[in-house]
C-alpha cells in the first residue's frame, strides 16, 4: 500500500530519501526551534534580570550566521539529497540487471486500466501481472484526459498523456499483490479505476500467460470499442462476461503490437483507431485479428 513497506528498488530509494529529508528537518529545523523557543521565553520573560539592556544594538556576528548560515545550510543539503535521488531513480532509466525487461504497454481510459504485453500478445484490464525479480520497462499513455499512474509499494508515480509516450521502469523484489491506481480526477468513475499489480516467480507468470491465452478473448473492433466506452471496470466485465476470469480480471488475446502506437497517434490526431492486421504471432501461433481495419474513435474531453 506504501514506498514506506517497499517492494521494490525504486520505492527503497524513496522510502531512504523520505528518512533522510524528515532527519534534516528534524536535526536542522524542528530541534532548534523546540529548543531555543522555551530558552527565549524563559530568558526574556518579563522581570527578567539576566539580559542586558542595549538599546543602540545593531549587529552580533554569530547570530547572523545562525540567522543565516541555517537556512542555506538546510537549502544546500536537501538540494544535493533531491539532485542524487532524482538522478537514481529517474524513471526512464532502465533498471541495472541481467535479465531483459518485460515490456508492458498501458493505455489509460476511462475508468481502467489496460496492460499491453506486446512480446506475448494478451492484455488485460484490472490486473498487472509481472514476474517477480525481473525489471519493467513501461510505455504509457492515455486514450482520453491526462492520467496519473501509481503503484505506491513499488515506487514512482507518472503521468499518461493523450497522444504522448511516458515511460516507467519498475522491479517487483518479491511475489505479492500491490495495489495501483490513477491518482489524477478524471471523471465520476475516477475512485474506481484501480487495478492490482500481482508479482509472481517466473514459472507462474508464464503459467498465468498461456492461461490468458487459453481463456482469453480476442481482442477485436468490437471489443475495442467497448474498452474506449466511458465505463469502469464493471461496466465493463458485465459487457465482456466472455472475458472475464475467476478473480474479475479481463483477459484478451491476440493483443497487437500496432495497437498502443495506434491509439497514441489517433488521439493526438482526434481521428480513430484502426486495428491493423497483427498476424501470426511469433510466440503464441496465435491466429491473426478478426477484423484488420475496423475503426474505433477515441474521444478528447476538455
Amino acid at each position: 500500500m506504501s514506498f514506506l513497506n517497499p517492494a521494490g528498488p525504486i520505492a527503497d530509494i524513496q522510502r531512504l530519501h523520505f528518512y533522510e529529508v524528515l532527519g534534516i528537518l528534524v536535526l536542522l529545523v524542528a530541534i532548534p526551534i523546540f529548543v531555543l523557543t522555551p530558552w527565549f521565553v524563559w530568558r526574556y520573560r518579563y522581570g527578567a534580570k539576566g539580559p542586558r539592556y542595549t538599546p543602540k544594538w545593531d549587529f552580533f556576528w554569530p547570530l547572523e550566521l545562525a540567522t543565516w548560515g541555517g537556512p542555506v545550510a538546510i537549502v544546500a543539503v536537501l538540494a544535493f539529497i533531491l539532485w542524487r535521488d532524482t538522478h537514481a531513480i529517474d524513471p526512464y532509466r532502465p533498471l541495472p540487471s541481467d535479465q531483459r525487461p518485460l515490456r508492458i504497454q498501458v493505455v489509460g481510459y476511462d475508468w481502467k486500466w489496460l496492460f499491453i504485453y506486446p512480446d506475448q500478445g494478451i492484455a488485460t484490464i484490472g490486473m498487472l501481472a509481472i514476474p517477480a525479480g525481473r525489471p519493467l520497462a513501461l510505455q504509457l499513455t492515455s486514450a482520453t484526459v491526462m492520467q496519473s499512474l501509481l503503484i505506491p509499494a513499488l515506487g514512482s508515480q507518472i503521468y499518461a498523456m493523450g497522444g504522448m509516450v511516458t515511460q516507467l521502469h519498475l522491479e517487483a523484489a518479491k511475489p505479492g499483490r500491490f495495489m495501483g491506481e490513477n491518482t489524477m480526477f478524471n471523471g465520476r468513475g475516477f475512485q474506481q479505476e484501480q487495478f492490482t499489480a500481482v508479482a509472481m516467480p517466473a514459472a507462474a507468470f508464464q503459467a498465468w500467460v498461456n492461461t490468458v491465452r487459453a481463456t482469453g478473448i480476442p481482442l477485436n473492433a468490437r471489443v475495442l470499442q467497448a474498452i474506449s466506452r466511458r465505463s469502469t471496470h464493471a461496466d465493463l466485465s458485465a459487457a465482456l462476461p466472455n472475458a472475464k476470469a475467476p478473480d474479475g480480471t479481463i483477459y484478451l488475446t491476440d493483443a497487437s503490437a500496432a495497437l498502443f502506437p495506434d491509439v497514441v497517434k489517433a488521439t493526438k490526431a482526434g481521428t480513430s483507431v484502426e486495428l491493423r492486421h497483427a498476424g501470426t504471432h511469433a510466440t503464441t501461433g496465435a491466429p491473426p485479428l478478426a477484423l484488420a481495419s475496423a475503426a474505433v474513435v477515441t474521444r478528447k474531453r476538455p
